[in-house]
């Protein structure tokens, strides 16, 4: 299967960005069977939690960043941004 290319990757968020998480994560593994979880719901930022999923196959990376909400007593994510951009090997 080819790498993507920039407009394809473009198309791709257009696709997945109204949809929520479970949803993303089910079309993305569905696009690529080389799909892989690189790390879930990781902090790297202050209330900025990341998952990663790298689509091999595709030579795309989708980051899904979501944020905690606790002000009802329970821990609700709410996602905020998602990013899809080339692996390293992806020259395209």
């Amino acid at each position: 299967m080819a790498f993507l290319n920039q407009q394809e990757r473009e198309a791709l968020l257009n696709e997945i960005k109204d949809l929520r998480f479970n949803q993303i994560k089910g079309r993305l593994f569905r696009k690529d069977k080389k799909s892989r979880l690189a790390f879930f719901r990781n902090v790297q930022e202050t209330n900025r939690w990341m998952t990663r999923y790298i689509l091999e196959g595709l030579g795309t990376q989708v980051t899904l960043v979501e944020s905690l909400d606790r002000s009802n007593g329970k821990a609700t994510y709410k996602l905020e941004e998602i990013i899809v951009e080339p692996t390293p090997e992806n020259r395209l």
